[in-house]
């Protein structure tokens, strides 16, 4: 069936424009150069998408969404902005719209956004039904609109039914947990556990017993029997994070344990049969790391049936600011504030700044800008990054002593004192942090 599109704009010639090209693409198109008219349009006809100007001669698209959610409802609504309003544009984003594109609009990057507009329409009520137990709160993340977060996305949905093992790569704070807690309520398995392990934490002496559990008594320090993780995540997923980290022997154990799909609790005689499905993170290069002999490959290729590459945050800048007003939505109610939103010279800054340490690191900026900001709208000031272009936000320049003093300062306000965060910030490993700490007597 032909779908039909009501186009809102008081540019003529550019509304012309788009009605031929998305008529030519098999979409039937109407017109109208205000609000009013809009209304009225769609009181007199229905319309499976609504591409509306942010700025009208009445009034902002976005007047168009209590009206649209009144007497249209479920009609998604895409709403096309100039670039200096990105900003209103997520706004109107977390009010109601759909999606949003700047102008000069690409004709295939706005074909694609009205075809994921309109296709969970196209969903059956029992798919629906299904994917409303299983999808992420909103309240819990956001994924992204951008071209990279849309690719991404995909191959979770292919993957996750499937019972595949997978493994996420990506630089730390690209929200590889996120993703691996997406697969897992998007299966099969998602009525059952999602165990966590942060494999870089574990000590190599009690890593067996974190995996596999103990019984009272078997070693020093054992005073009750311990349930492993294997254990506890029976029928659902186990995530290990940053599983490069894992010393050699440990890696032995999780092979054998993935092969048999049994486990033995230290100090146990019994094996314990289990059925759980493995998704692995890593910020390494494990094909490198074979190489240097300090990871299985064998583990490799059990762990590794389906890769996902996540994004860094500057690959997916179409998505900063939604993940800003995100982060900005949740640091309010964490703080009790009341800020609204960002001013022109931060949005620009944040649009425009590298990110090394991913939504990591975006979050923990806009937290602290959250508590610091004195107006409505945080400032460039209250966001207390450097500009592109200043010639000390790359790591390269750390080599001019107060620069690298005072960016080491601020990632340890901004972390509140985590150094493993502020290290992922500035681009270098823990123990160079820790080098630097001591050489410039910060405590």
């Amino acid at each position: 069936m032909t779908k039909s599109i009501l186009i809102v704009e008081d540019d003529l010639t550019f509304a012309t424009a788009l009605r031929t090209w998305l008529t030519k693409k098999g979409f039937t198109v109407s017109l109208a150069s205000s609000c009013a008219k809009a209304r009225e349009e769609m009181t007199q006809q229905r319309y499976d998408i609504v591409l509306s100007d942010l700025r009208l001669p009445d009034e902002d698209g976005t007047s168009l969404f209590p009206w649209i959610k009144k007497n249209a409802t479920g009609t998604p609504i895409i709403i096309m902005t100039n670039y200096a309003d990105i900003q209103s544009a997520v706004n109107a984003m977390k009010h109601g719209a759909s999606d949003y594109i700047s102008k000069p609009v690409h004709p295939e990057e706005l074909l694609k956004k009205i075809e994921e507009a309109i296709e969970p329409k196209e969903i059956s009520n029992n798919t629906v039904k299904q994917n409303s137990t299983t999808s992420l709160s909103t309240n819990e993340f956001i994924e992204g609109c951008s071209d990279a977060a849309h690719r991404l996305y995909k191959y979770v949905a292919l993957v996750a039914p499937t019972p595949m093992s997978v493994l996420i790569n990506g630089a730390s704070g690209t929200g590889k947990e996120f993703v691996a807690k997406r697969i897992h309520q998007l299966s099969k398995r998602s009525n059952k556990p999602f165990i966590a392990i942060d494999c870089g934490s574990i000590p190599k002496e009690l890593a067996a017993s974190e995996f596999f559990g103990h019984v009272k008594g078997s070693f020093t320090g054992a005073i009750n029997d311990k349930t492993g993780a294997f254990v506890e995540a029976e029928g659902g997923t186990l995530f290990l994070d940053e599983i490069g980290n894992l010393s050699y022997e440990v890696q032995v154990q999780l092979l054998r344990a993935l092969q048999e799909r049994r486990v033995r609790p230290i100090g146990s005689i019994k094996e314990i049969e289990v059925d759980v499905r493995i998704i692995c993170a890593t910020n390494e290069n494990l094909q490198e790391a074979i190489e240097r002999g300090i990871f299985r490959e064998d583990l490799f290729h059990r762990i590794n049936e389906f890769t996902l590459n996540m994004p860094s945050l500057r690959e997916r800048k179409e998505d900063i600011l939604l993940f800003a007003n995100y982060f900005l939505d949740l640091s309010n109610k964490e703080l009790e504030r009341n800020i609204s939103g960002f001013d022109k010279e931060a949005t620009e800054l944040l649009l425009n700044y590298p990110w090394p340490g991913n939504l990591r690191q975006l979050k923990n900026v806009i937290k602290r800008a959250t508590l610091l900001a004195q107006e409505k709208l945080i400032t460039s000031a209250d966001l207390g990054l450097v500009p592109i272009g200043s010639g000390i936000e790359n790591s390269a320049n750390l080599n001019i002593k107060a620069d690298e003093k005072r960016r080491i300062i601020e990632a340890l306000h901004v972390t509140s004192n985590n150094k493993s965060k502020a290290a992922e910030i500035l681009g270098i490993d823990r123990k160079t942090l820790y080098n630097k700490l001591k050489l410039y007597d910060i405590e």
